[in-house]
């Protein structure tokens, strides 16, 4: 088989050994070199024959100065199938549509096996339809139009870089190489029936095909992203590991969570939300985000997490637990900007207490739908210093919705924030449902995906309207004690009167009555008018709550034997199941206490 009939063409060749031969008539004695004008002799010794008027002094130095004998083979003097014989890669030459075998070079046999030639490649090379070429190679053969391919996996396990260029047939050269002297017609003459059936076979044209053995470089990079994988797995671990792993449920709310790290590679970033029971049926509810991406981003947001966490025990105003995170926020990392949102829901007052430190808007979406964004007053951010927080209000009602969250949710590089906001407003209007139905309604609606490239930090908040039996269940009674040391008694017989009505049992009411009496006779010892019980009970606890003028918080001691007083707050301590004090916004304080009912 004539393999110059479809090898591919070197550019250029034809043109410089049609100028080659202008300047020297006589023939090449090999058909397959290309002679230069000077160079050395043809591989197999053939003399050459000067041409009249050539210089023949052996001494000629070329354009560089150089000897002609001290220069390799130029790229005339080689044939295509010397090149792609000696390339590391594989080559492969086909032809026809049924992708005929014409030639493979020593390369690919090593790797796949001699083929042979003129059968097609869909029964003799296997490979190229583990490696899914052939469809490519029909592509190229029918659009002239060079293909590749990379990291095809064989099953041998090799990967290969496969580039599949046409190739068509020279009907303008009959010859391997550019004489037309005698020498070159008889190999014409004796090749003939050779070319013939080339030319009926492959008339058609064929595809070169080039595989690299990219094996190295595949293992590398999947160890790369086998790396990548293991870090992210570990990044998204530490992350999570940082959020609540279970959220509270307070008994007068019901309150999901999302949290979607963003994008694919390693790093993490710094949202972050929280649920805190604070005792007497109240609630905070946290969310924040920590600019930037890294470990260094979710360990400041740890470490910030972690102090709202011990300020709200503290059972501050939201603005004065953001004023004491604001100083913790500079010495932690001055470099870092964090924004936080802390809000307090009271069953009680029936609203949201909340002080924002540069974050987005709380969202309320009533029982109707209609949404109200929370807006003033709202702060700078963490770690800024100097700025006085201040606490704002809006309301949340039986059957109100509301929803905390970080930037990543509404923020897009191709709209404004405000947008942003406004259509998560539009989606929570008409979100329905349970909260985390809510959550993931929302997350779909704002079109937050796995490739989403910020992280996201979602917190819905329902206040259930009750009604039927489950609303007996709930229930609230209050008495404002006037006068003196007759208060006492009386705060006795109401509670008492209520607990029974409540249908506690009797070892309950008696645990009950004296805690009340307890922490009115401290009110009354201690405190200042205007004071008041308050008795609560959920599905879960009885809550018992006394209130004063007085701002100075009750602590528990060791009384001595032979002291008279100081013991209330102990015995309150120590029958029932929590306690605590909290300052009121008007002055005063709060004692409470807690008793879990019976399952």
């Amino acid at each position: 088989m004539n393999f110059t009939r479809w090898s591919a063409r070197l550019p250029g060749t034809q043109r410089r050994a049609a100028a080659r031969d202008d300047r020297n008539p006589v023939p090449s004695a090999r058909a397959e070199y290309a002679q230069p004008e000077t160079g050395p002799c043809p591989p197999d010794g053939d003399a050459r024959s000067d041409a009249p008027g050539d210089r023949s002094d052996d001494t000629r130095h070329d354009t560089h100065g150089e000897p002609p004998g001290d220069r390799g083979p130029a790229l005339e003097d080689l044939s295509a199938r010397d090149i792609l014989g000696q390339l590391p890669a594989l080559v492969a030459l086909v032809y026809g549509p049924d992708h005929r075998i014409a030639y493979v070079n020593d390369a690919y046999t090593a790797a796949f096996g001699p083929r042979p030639a003129g059968a097609t490649a869909a029964e003799a090379m296997p490979e190229l339809t583990e490696l899914s070429l052939l469809p490519l190679m029909d592509q190229v053969l029918r659009s002239g139009t060079p293909r590749t391919v990379k990291s095809r996996k064989a099953r041998s396990g090799n990967s290969y870089t496969v580039t599949c260029t046409p190739v068509h047939r020279d009907s303008d050269s009959e010859t391997d190489g550019g004489g037309d002297g005698d020498g070159d017609r008889n190999k014409k003459q004796n090749k003939g029936n050779r070319s013939n059936k080339n030319r009926n076979k492959g008339s058609e044209g064929g595809v070169l095909v080039y595989a690299a053995d990219v094996t190295d470089h595949a293992e590398a990079a999947e160890r790369l992203r086998a790396s990548e994988r293991r870090h992210r797995e570990t990044a998204v671990t530490l992350q999570r590991s940082l959020l609540p792993q279970e959220l509270e449920q307070p008994d007068d709310l019901r309150i999901a969570a999302t949290y979607q790290p963003g994008g694919t590679d390693a790093a993490v970033g710094g949202d972050w939300y929280d649920v805190i029971t604070l005792g007497a049926g109240r609630t905070a509810l946290v969310i924040g985000d920590v600019m930037g991406r890294g470990v260094r981003a979710a360990a400041v947001m740890g470490q910030l997490r972690t102090a709202v966490r011990a300020y709200a025990r503290l059972d501050l105003p939201p603005h004065e637990v953001l004023q004491l995170l604001d100083g913790l926020a500079a010495e932690i990392d001055a470099s870092q900007i964090a924004t936080c949102a802390y809000a307090v829901h009271d069953p009680n007052e029936g609203r949201l207490v909340y002080a924002s430190a540069g974050h987005l808007p709380i969202l309320v979406c009533d029982e109707d739908g209609t949404v109200h964004r929370a807006e003033d007053p709202t702060g700078p951010p963490l770690g800024t210093g100097g700025w006085i927080h201040t606490s704002g209000t809006i309301a949340l009602p039986p059957g109100s919705t509301a929803v905390l969250y970080t930037d990543g949710l509404v923020e897009r590089r191709s709209e404004d924030i405000d947008e942003g906001v406004a259509s998560l407003e539009r989606a929570l209007s008409g979100a329905k449902g349970s909260p985390q139905v809510v959550c993931d309604r929302l997350i779909r609606s704002l079109g937050v995906t796995a490739e989403h490239d910020d992280d996201v930090a979602l917190l819905v908040v329902q206040h259930p309207a009750r009604t039927g039996t489950n609303a007996e269940l709930f229930h609230n009674a209050s008495l404002d004690l006037l006068g003196g040391t007759e208060a006492a008694p009386r705060a006795r017989a109401f509670a008492t009167g209520v607990l029974t009505s409540w249908r506690f049992p009797v070892e309950l009411c008696d645990l009950g009555v004296l805690a009340a009496g307890e922490l009115v006779a401290n009110s009354l010892k201690h405190g200042t008018p205007p004071m008041r019980l308050g008795l609560r009970r959920t599905d879960r606890r009885l809550i018992i709550e006394v209130t004063d003028g007085d701002d100075h918080l009750p602590r528990r001691r060791r009384a001595d034997p032979a002291d008279e007083s100081g013991r209330g707050i102990s015995i309150v301590a120590t029958i029932a199941t929590s306690w605590g004090s909290r300052r009121t916004p008007g002055g005063g304080k709060a004692v409470w206490c807690e008793f879990a009912l019976p399952q």
